[in-house]
């Protein structure tokens, strides 16, 4: 399945052809950067980890370029740390035994346009093919403009697939915004505590980014720490990690489902749930 940018490109780590590497992919994650996979979507890495029937697939779209960067990577240029995070992507691809990787090389700008029709219909024939059942992406309430770009273009290319072809499953999950203000009622909850030598590795293989000045190692953990404590105040933690999700399925369903209606409800559901506790709290 050939790509559609010059320096796109597949990696197998297990050395299978394409063809054959996306039609076994079960789950499926597709992200903005080089390291949201491994961030946002371990449940689906772990999930397959280790499994014969179950396979875990990668896209990346845009190229990386811009990204924060200090110490041995200050110097750098675009081009240079390109490369560099393409190639560890694929060291966290090859840690993570995926299925199937792929690097498709957009520009942000060109994943931030509303218009990018070619972005959208590359995304519908790599999840066509994969025929994956469930499909990890942003969320609707992430703060970064290039994931929001990412996930609504995954909700149009899944719209224009027959019914038969869409997955059963579509996750939003955390990167750039927590999602522990979403109701506990309204919550995906991944419990991903398993393999935590796996999980620091795949976040571990990123130098340029946690010695580039972003400690994203840390942070992942700490969020996953976090989740786990906090998630329920009167018992006893049930896991050491867990990571948040919404669950974006209804805008697969039905097409006519407005994408900004669906997320603004949830965050009127928030607004809902402080102002009546407030008010129990201060009726005399």
């Amino acid at each position: 399945m050939k790509l559609n940018n010059k320096n796109a490109e597949w990696f197998i780590p297990d050395g299978e052809n394409i063809e054959t590497a996306l039609a076994r992919t079960t789950h499926l994650a597709i992200s903005a950067h080089q390291d949201d996979i491994e961030i946002m979507a371990y449940d689906g890495i772990v999930k397959c980890f280790g499994k014969d029937k179950k396979w875990f697939g990668a896209v990346v779209v845009t190229n990386g370029a811009g990204s924060a960067r200090n110490g041995i990577y200050s110097d750098y240029t675009d081009e240079q740390m390109q490369k560099i995070r393409k190639v560890e992507q694929k060291k966290a691809a090859y840690v993570g035994e995926y299925s199937a990787l792929a690097l498709l090389d957009y520009t942000s700008a060109q994943v931030k346009s509303a218009g990018s029709r070619e972005v959208i219909e590359e995304l519908k024939a790599i999840i066509a093919q994969a025929g994956a059942e469930v499909i990890y992406t942003h969320n609707l309430a992430d703060k970064h403009d290039t994931h929001l770009g990412v996930v609504t273009k995954v909700i149009h290319a899944i719209r224009e697939l027959p019914k038969e072809q869409r997955p059963k499953k579509l996750y939003g999950c955390e990167v750039w915004r927590n999602l522990d203000w979403v109701l506990d009622s309204q919550k995906v909850v991944f419990d991903v505590a398993q393999h935590p030598n796996l999980s620091a590795a795949l976040v571990g293989v990123f130098d340029s980014q946690i010695a580039g000045g972003k400690r994203y190692d840390l942070a992942t953990s700490g969020r996953r720490l976090a989740n786990a404590t906090y998630a329920e105040s009167h018992s006893v933690d049930q896991s050491d990690a867990l990571s948040y999700a919404i669950d974006l399925t209804p805008l697969i369903e039905d097409d006519n489902i407005s994408i900004v209606e669906f997320i603004t409800n949830y965050i009127r559901g928030f607004e809902e749930d402080v102002a009546a506790k407030l008010r129990k709290v201060l009726q005399p």
